[in-house]
């Protein structure tokens, strides 16, 4: 097929490995959503008119071509959700034309290169659940700069809040002064709050028996020193009247 320019065959059921053999007029590849598998052929990196790969949602493995930046026509680039692994290839500091970069949902490793940020381009990045880990190289002028931008589920990244404030939501932790991502504070154990409680219930309870006590106690003097002046007086009445009759 001479004249092929564009080949879409998505969600078809198809399986296997990818093919070899490709031809070189071909400008818009899109397999995504079946079942292919393997490692991507360095055949398909020789498609020097390529603008458009959607491999995305197959079960494709090992690492990204190193010659993926031989596609200099390149313009949307969607690997997601496969199973591919090692880092993001240097050649792609050579796709300056490169507008969607999606490479989430994969086994990816490494730091995210600086070359990215130099992508003036680019408007849809998704790195989101993969193994990546360092400090994020971007500063606030690029995330701004693009209409989709996606990097959580990356549980060893972090970035660097004094470049993108504490208040940015990335799904990723801040840095520490090691570079590393800060940990959560510790969550407060329900256990150990109710037995503090109740140990601060019972610490109620004795100070309100001693309170009981400390009142109880006067109570009781007083009782005792009226019933013993009553008696003297009593006595006293008595003896007076005795007294008189006596006379």
């Amino acid at each position: 097929m001479k004249f092929l320019h564009s080949v879409t065959l998505s969600q078809t059921n198809l399986s296997g490995y990818l093919p070899k053999h490709w031809h070189p007029n071909l400008t818009f590849v899109d397999l995504s959503g079946n079942h292919l598998k393997g490692k991507i052929p360095i055949s398909l990196t020789r498609l020097e008119n390529l603008v458009h790969l959607n491999l995305s949602s197959n079960s494709l493995n090992e690492t990204i071509p190193t010659t993926i930046g031989d596609l200099s026509s390149l313009q949307n680039l969607s690997l997601a959700s496969n199973s591919l692994s090692g880092p993001i290839p240097g050649s792609l500091a050579a796709l300056p034309g490169l507008m969607h970069l999606d490479l989430g949902s994969n086994q990816l490793n490494g730091t995210i290169p600086n070359f990215v940020r130099d992508m003036k381009k680019l408007k849809y990045l998704n790195l989101e659940s993969n193994n990546f880990h360092g400090v994020l190289p971007f500063n606030a002028t690029f995330i701004k700069g693009l209409q989709v931008f996606k990097v959580g589920g990356n549980s060893n990244l972090c970035y660097n809040h004094s470049t993108l404030g504490s208040k940015v939501k990335l799904g990723i932790a801040p840095c520490d002064k090691h570079g590393l991502p800060m940990s959560p504070p510790p969550a407060k154990d329900s256990s150990s709050a109710d037995s503090s409680d109740s140990s601060d219930d019972d610490d109620d309870y004795g100070n309100d028996e001693e309170v009981k006590k400390h009142h109880s106690g006067p109570s009781k003097v007083v009782l005792g020193v009226a019933i013993g002046l009553s008696s003297i007086v009593f006595l006293v009445v008595f003896l007076v009247l005795l007294s008189k009759c006596c006379k």
